[in-house]
């Protein structure tokens, strides 16, 4: 039985038993040195990273990472089989085999260089960290080109009219594009975002009836968690429609409030009321003083307007400093006996006059 697979396999291409067993060992061989050469180059760049602290270094050794062992088996099996003589037929796909492994290898570097070139790119520096959106669209970019530009060169390879294939691309691509607008209208938004940057990561925003902080920003739609805790998705071009208020970058915070009192106020203590909301207002630190003005005679009681500046956009810090504020000029109108005034309205009610019959009839009888 031996002996007759022997005679097949003589048979097969005319190539005898030993320069098939030649053939194997050599692709044994070869698969070990490549695998062998392989491990040596990724131990050689990664301790010269470590050592060096190079990012470049470490770049290089994390891409040559990306080789694959079925990628080294099947260019070893080549190997094996460009020993032997098997004919103009063969040496052809043996040239084509190489330029698939050749293309798909390098389209497995380009993959994985992209990807943690993305991925150190993404990494927050505290001097100038990149837009998430532009990242993400550079990289993905990058892989649908590499990607379509070798697949091209391998039909190319394979005789394949590569100029009509692209022709044909091109009409069916406007056909999907017509198709899709609504996601490339969202895919642009999200390029709009990343160039012109209204807001980033972090950022609390609020339009419509949205408020919350910006948690991804993504190709077609951005993340934000809402002050109640759940999470809003929205389309970016709905959300680039919108009139959109970016608290993240406010420098410090313009407060203006009111209060009032009473009309029973002399004016000797309503010209002092000023200088009291400021002395309240500096006193609370973090502040700025703007203004306190007796504004107007209200329906009820005498109007003040105050402004003073916050230097800090934190909101709870402003909610602190109010607070403070207010607590500092109830003491001092105490002190003065000042009294806030307190909504009231005046009714007068009018009896409604009796009709003349029950007017005389009420009216005592006189004397016989």
């Amino acid at each position: 039985m031996h002996f007759s697979a022997l005679t097949s396999l003589k048979a097969f291409e005319g190539i005898a038993p030993a320069d098939w067993a030649f053939a194997a060992i050599a692709m044994l061989l070869s698969y070990g040195i490549l695998t062998g050469v392989l491990r040596l180059v990724l131990g050689r760049f990664g301790a010269l990273s470590r050592r060096l602290r190079s990012p470049a270094a470490g770049m290089l050794a994390e891409v040559l990472g990306a080789t694959r062992h079925f990628v080294l088996f099947f260019a070893a099996l080549l190997i094996g089989l460009k020993i032997l003589d098997l004919g103009a037929r063969w040496d052809t796909a043996i040239v084509h085999g190489w330029t698939v492994l050749f293309c798909l290898q390098l389209a497995l570097w380009v993959n994985r260089a992209v990807s943690v070139w993305s991925t150190r790119r993404m990494q927050h520096r505290e001097s100038a960290p990149d837009n998430p959106v532009i990242v993400t669209m550079t990289a993905w970019t990058a892989r649908v080109l590499a990607w379509a530009v070798l697949l091209l060169v391998m039909l190319a390879n394979f005789g394949v009219n590569i100029t009509a294939f692209v022709a044909s691309l091109g009409i069916g691509g406007v056909a999907v594009a017509l198709a899709v607008q609504n996601v490339l209208s969202d895919l642009f938004a999200s390029l709009a975002i990343g160039l012109d940057k209204p807001f980033e990561v972090g950022d609390f925003v609020v339009f419509s009836d949205v408020s919350g902080t910006i948690e991804r920003i993504g190709l077609k739609t951005t993340r934000i968690r809402s002050l109640s805790g759940e999470e809003i998705v929205c389309g970016n071009t709905e959300l680039l429609k919108n009139t959109l208020h970016n608290y993240k970058r406010m420098s410090e915070r313009r407060i203006v409030f009111t209060f009032s009192v009473t009309y029973h106020t002399v004016p000797d203590k309503l010209a002092k009321v000023p200088a009291m909301v400021r002395q309240a207002v500096e006193a609370s630190g973090k502040t700025r003083f703007d203004r306190a003005h007796f504004k107007q005679f209200g329906a009820s009681s005498l109007d003040f307007e105050v402004v003073y500046f916050v230097l800090s956009p934190d909101y709870n810090l402003y909610m602190d400093l109010q607070q403070d504020i207010n607590l500092a000029l109830m003491r001092a109108f105490l002190a003065e006996d000042i009294r806030f005034a307190i909504p009231a309205s005046v009714q007068y009610f009018a009896q409604a006059p009796e009709p003349p019959e029950v007017a005389s009839s009420a009216k005592p009888k006189a004397a016989a």
